[in-house]
C-alpha cells in the first residue's frame, strides 16, 4: 500500500497494489470514495475485524489486548475480533498472511506497505518507539477511527 494523502472527506488514502482502476482506498473508513462515505464505525454497521497470527509468535497476545483497548476507545467495544490461527505454510499462502500479528479491518491491513513477504513469521511494526512486534493502540485507534 502505498498512502497517497487526505482525501476529500479528510480521510487517509492509500493506493493497494492490483487495485489501481479503483483508485485509493480510505485507510479510514476502508471505502474506495466514489462520491458516497462508507464508514463503518460511525455509523455502526457490522465490520469484521481479524487477528492473524501462529503459535510461536509471542506478540499476537499483546496485539490483541491492544485491538480490543483500540475498540474500546472509539466506541465500538461491540465488535467482534476473529482470532485466525495459522498452522502452515500453504494456510499462510491461501490466507495471504505476512507475518503475526496481522491485523485486518474489513478484509484490509492498513499497516501493509505491500513489499512484505507471505510466510509463518513474527512480524514487526514502525511504532514511535522504533521497531515493535505489534501496533501502539495509538495506531490502532487512528485505524479505527
Amino acid at each position: 500500500m502505498l498512502l497517497v494523502g487526505p482525501s476529500i472527506w479528510g480521510c487517509r488514502r492509500v493506493e493497494q497494489p492490483g487495485l489501481e482502476a479503483a483508485g485509493p482506498r480510505c485507510v479510514r473508513c476502508l471505502g474506495w470514495h466514489s462520491g458516497s462515505r462508507r464508514d463503518p464505525f460511525r455509523r455502526n454497521r457490522p465490520v469484521r475485524v481479524e487477528l492473524l497470527y501462529f503459535d510461536g509468535c509471542p506478540n499476537w497476545t499483546v496485539a490483541e489486548e491492544r485491538l480490543h483497548e483500540a475498540l474500546r476507545s472509539v466506541g465500538r467495544d461491540d465488535v467482534h475480533v476473529a482470532k485466525v490461527r495459522v498452522g502452515s505454510p500453504e494456510e499462510a499462502e491461501e490466507l495471504g498472511f505476512i507475518g503475526s500479528p496481522t491485523i485486518r479491518v474489513a478484509g484490509v491491513d492498513p499497516f501493509a506497505s505491500g513489499g512484505e513477504q507471505v510466510g509463518l513469521a513474527c512480524r514487526v511494526y514502525a511504532t514511535p518507539d522504533g521497531l515493535r512486534g505489534s501496533p501502539t493502540t495509538a495506531q490502532l485507534v487512528e485505524v479505527l477511527a
